[in-house]
Formats: C-alpha cells, sequence, structure tokens
C-alpha cells in the first residue's frame, strides 16, 4: 500500500477529502451532533493507515496540497469580517472584553487541572496555548519550554471538541446572540469553531475570525505570565 500511495502524488489528498466529504454527508443524514464531518474525517483517516498499515510520512506527502488550502482559506476569513466592519465598531468594548475573558478562562482552567492532577511544568506550558492557531501555539509553545508536538495534538483535539459541542452548549445555555456565539468558538476553539461559526451566520463567522487573531496575540502576552506560577 506504501508503494502505491508513493505511485500517486494525490492519493492522500483524496482519501482526506473523501473522508470528510463521508463525515458531511453522514452527519446531513443522521443529523447527530457527535458525527462532525472534522471528526469523522480523522476517525476514518486513522482507521485507514492503521488498516492497511501506512506511514504517515507516505500519506502526509500525498495529503500537504490540503495545508496548501489553509492560507488562501485563512485570507478569505477577511471577507465576512470586513462585511461586519460597522457591527464590530458598535460592540468594540463588548468583543475585545468577550475574548479577554475567554483567553483568561482558558489559561485560569489550564492552571486549576494542572495543579489538581499533579502536571509538571512543561506540561502545564505544553497545554497553556491549546486554544490558539497551531501557528502561534506552537512558538508559544516552544519558548514556553513545552512540548511543541502535545501543543499540536491539544490544539486539534480543542478545536475538534468545540466544533461538536458548540450547537449543544449553546442551546442549554440559551445563548442566541450572533456576536456572542462567534466570539466564543473563535476564541474557545481557533479555526475549526470558525468553521461551524460560519455554519450559523455570516456574523458568527466575521466575530469568530477577529477572536481568533485577538485572542492568539492576547495569549502570546499571558503565557509568559502565566507560566511561572507552576
Amino acid at each position: 500500500m506504501n508503494n502505491l500511495l508513493m505511485s500517486s502524488m494525490y492519493f492522500g489528498f483524496v482519501i482526506t477529502l473523501g473522508a470528510y466529504l463521508f463525515g458531511w454527508w453522514l452527519k446531513k443524514k443522521t443529523k447527530l451532533t457527535i458525527m462532525n464531518p472534522l471528526l469523522v474525517a480523522v476517525v476514518l483517516v486513522i482507521i485507514f493507515l492503521l488498516g492497511f498499515q501506512v506511514d504517515y510520512a507516505v500519506y502526509q506527502e500525498g495529503s500537504k496540497y490540503v495545508s496548501f488550502l489553509l492560507t488562501p482559506a485563512t485570507v478569505c476569513l477577511a471577507i465576512p469580517l470586513y462585511k461586519q466592519l460597522k457591527l464590530l465598531k458598535e460592540n468594540l468594548l463588548a468583543v475585545v472584553g468577550g475574548i479577554a475573558s475567554g483567553v483568561v478562562a482558558s489559561a485560569i482552567s489550564i492552571f486549576v487541572f494542572s495543579l489538581l492532577f499533579g502536571l509538571s511544568h512543561e506540561y502545564y506550558v505544553t497545554l497553556l496555548p491549546k486554544s490558539i492557531t497551531t501557528a502561534i501555539g506552537m512558538g508559544v509553545s516552544e519558548e514556553s519550554g513545552g512540548i511543541v508536538v502535545l501543543t499540536v495534538v491539544s490544539i486539534i483535539i480543542t478545536g475538534i471538541f468545540g466544533n461538536v459541542i458548540a450547537e449543544t452548549i449553546f442551546r442549554i445555555f440559551h445563548i442566541r446572540n450572533p456576536i456572542a456565539r462567534g466570539l466564543a468558538l473563535g476564541t474557545s476553539a481557533h479555526a475549526i469553531g470558525t468553521a461551524k461559526a460560519l455554519e450559523m451566520g455570516e456574523v458568527e463567522g466575521a466575530m469568530s475570525s477577529l477572536a481568533i487573531a485577538v485572542a492568539g496575540l492576547m495569549t502570546v502576552v499571558a503565557v509568559p505570565l502565566a507560566a511561572g506560577l507552576i
């Protein structure tokens, strides 16, 4: 199977895209929150790699083209934000306050659970950037003395978890304001949360896009301050 994948430069890309499309179809068919397309795709790809004993390096070589789409996709997030610029200006203090609250809450939760489970300083700083984008989180983790690989894993898990439970949380706590929804998703679940926000509406997507950038900058400042607590 490794030889087959190596002979086709797009095979990994096709497997990734196919797994996601199947997950999207499954979510639409079952209407179950747990059948999140991203979660389904991750599980299917892992099963495929283990089942056919495919080396991850070989798979990554074919699926790297998915990563090439991240840059233009990220740039496109500015479009809904630009369209909602007036709304942003009208609610600027609430927006900044909401994002700051999310960053502080994330840091406090990591601190508390690190104390409860007796985590060392290394693991503590590894988890601090869990709610920001991978690109920023990797740098923050490395500078703080964390384990970068584990930081990436925690960021991915946080994003998928936030994407999956978002609608349920909003329903339980009766959170209907589109600005609040967008800020919550962008601050807590970065780009993967923003994907869910864009599904919910243009305002949610715009606010979530903004939250990704601002929360990332705030976390860069907050992590060095919080790192010395353990």
